[in-house]
C-alpha cells in the first residue's frame, strides 16, 4: 500500500534540522570523535599563532569556534544531509510486509598494526547486520540493513512495514530513497541513517492504521414478537 502525501506532510517527517538520533549517529565511533578533537586543535593552533593581524575579538571567536569542532561538527553534517533529502518533491507513506530476514557479516573498517617481528598487519572489523527484505502486493521489493540487535530476534517474515519513500514524479512511480524502516508489532525502528521524525512517523502510521481498518457491520435488532 502506498499513500501519496502532501509536501507539507514530508517537510514534516523529514526535519530541516539534526535530531538526537541524527547527532548521535553521525557522532560516529571513538575515531571518529578522536579525528574531529584533532583537527580542533590544529584549527586552534592556526588561530592563536597565525592569525594575529586579526583583532582580539575575532580571533577570540574564530578560536571558540575551532575549539568546538568536535562538538557542533555532527549537527552541521546532519543538518545538511537532511536537505539533501527534502529537496525530493513528493512523498508517500509506504506499507508492505517483511520478506525475508537473515543475517550477514559486513566489513566496517580496516585497522593497520605492527606484529612482535615488525611487519604490517590489517585487522579486518567486521560485524553482524540484520538484512530484511520487505515488498507489497504490487510487486515493489528493497532491502533495508542495520547493526544486529538483541531486540531484533523477534522479527518474522509476515510482519507489517512502514516506510517513508521519497521520488522526483509526482506518482511515485520511480522510488529514489527510502527512510527506516517501521515494525508496529515490535515497536522497532530498522536502518542505518535515522532520516525520520520519528514520532511524527508513528503518529501518522497510527491514524492510518485506524483509517485503513474494515469495520465490523452493526447487527441489526432482531424485532420483538408482540401479542395481540
Amino acid at each position: 500500500m502506498l499513500i501519496p502525501l502532501t509536501q507539507e506532510k514530508v517537510r514534516q517527517l523529514v526535519p530541516l534540522v539534526a535530531t538526537g538520533s541524527q547527532y548521535r549517529y553521525v557522532w560516529g565511533k571513538l575515531q571518529d570523535f578522536l579525528r574531529r578533537l584533532t583537527f580542533s586543535v590544529v584549527a586552534v593552533a592556526i588561530v592563536a599563532f597565525g592569525l594575529n593581524f586579526l583583532g582580539d575579538s575575532t580571533q577570540l571567536v574564530l578560536g571558540l569556534i575551532a575549539g568546538l569542532y568536535w562538538l557542533w561538527a555532527p549537527a552541521v553534517l546532519a543538518t545538511f544531509r537532511n536537505r539533501r533529502q527534502r529537496r525530493f518533491p513528493y512523498g508517500g507513506f509506504w506499507r508492505g510486509r517483511v520478506l525475508g530476514v537473515y543475517v550477514t557479516e559486513e566489513l566496517v573498517g580496516k585497522e593497520e598494526t605492527v606484529d612482535d617481528k615488525g611487519q604490517l598487519v590489517i585487522i579486518e572489523n567486521r560485524e553482524r547486520c540484520l538484512n530484511l527484505e520487505i515488498g507489497d502486493k504490487t510487486g515493489f521489493e528493497t532491502r533495508v540493513r542495520a547493526k544486529l540487535l538483541r531486540q531484533h530476534r523477534g522479527i518474522r517474515p509476515g510482519d507489517a512495514a512502514e516506510m517513508l519513500v521519497l521520488s522526483r514524479r509526482p506518482d511515485l512511480a520511480e522510488i529514489e530513497l527510502i527512510s527506516e524502516v517501521f515494525l508496529p508489532r515490535h515497536r522497532l525502528w530498522v536502518g542505518t541513517y535515522p532520516i525520520l521524525q520519528r514520532d511524527v512517523f508513528v503518529d501518522l502510521s497510527e491514524r492510518l492504521r485506524r483509517k485503513t481498518r474494515p469495520q465490523t457491520p452493526r447487527r441489526s435488532p432482531r424485532p420483538r414478537s408482540s401479542s395481540l
